[in-house]
Formats: structure tokens, sequence, C-alpha cells
């Protein structure tokens, strides 16, 4: 059963997660973005304050501990012709702090990465421009 994408923009957050001058590269197994390599995150629940969500969504999907730094930037999804939902997302600059990666069913592959190794995967828009954004925050 397919839904349709909410009629209201939609608020998520992601991390920029660090780990030995490294950065946490998630490939989504489903849509929105199937396929493609994007930090962690997702959704901001009614009532939860940034951090909680961002803390939740990547123990949710990678099982890892962070310790949020900063906000390294922002991005805007919104639908196309082909249809999609519209969404604001806030990544934030973080360190991982524990746990070794395991992913769940939303992603399919994951890869820790450095930051000028992104040229053959197929990332997100705007991916590059937040991972160096994120650095800097990092004193990396």
């Amino acid at each position: 059963m397919t839904s349709s994408p909410p009629s209201r923009p939609q608020l998520a957050v992601s991390a920029a997660i660090f780990r030995d001058n490294k950065v946490l590269l998630v490939r989504r197994a489903r849509s929105p973005g199937k396929g493609f390599y994007s930090l962690p995150g997702g959704r901001v629940e009614f009532g939860e304050t940034l951090h909680a969500a961002l803390n939740r969504e990547v123990m949710e999907e990678t099982t890892l501990k962070i310790e949020i730094v900063g906000l390294a930037g922002w991005r805007e999804v919104v639908p196309t012709a082909e249809g999609g939902g519209h969404y604001v997302i806030l990544s934030f600059a973080a360190r991982w702090s524990g746990g070794e990666p395991r992913l769940n069913e939303e992603l399919d592959d994951y890869r820790w990465l450095a930051s000028d190794a992104l040229d053959d995967l197929k990332v997100t828009d705007g991916l590059p421009g937040v991972i160096q954004s994120a650095k800097a925050i990092l004193g990396l």
C-alpha cells in the first residue's frame, strides 16, 4: 500500500558523523532517495527537539551513539513533476562516540569514507558541501 506524501513541508535532521577523520555515509534502501548515499537521519516528530530527533534517528538507523557539535547546513527538497514530498533537512556535524553500524530496513549499505572519496558514489544533492562544513565545525 503506497501512501501519498504529506501535504505540508516535513522537518528532518541528518548527521555528518566523523570517526578517525572519516564520515559515515549510508545508502537508502527505499524512497525518497533510494540507491543514493547520504547521511543518516529522518523526520522530527511533533514535540521532539532537533537533537533528540537526531539521536533517535541515528540510533534507529545505525545503532551508533553520537556527540552533536553544531549545525553544518540545511537542504530543501521540493516535489517535482514525478511527485515526492517537501522536506527541510537540517544537517548537523557530529562525532562518533560509540557502537558499530548495524543498519535497519531503511538502509542497505554504509561506508566510512574520507571526505575526498565521494566522487564515485551516487550521493544526494548538496552532500559534499554539508560534509565540508561539518569538517570545518569539527576542526578537521
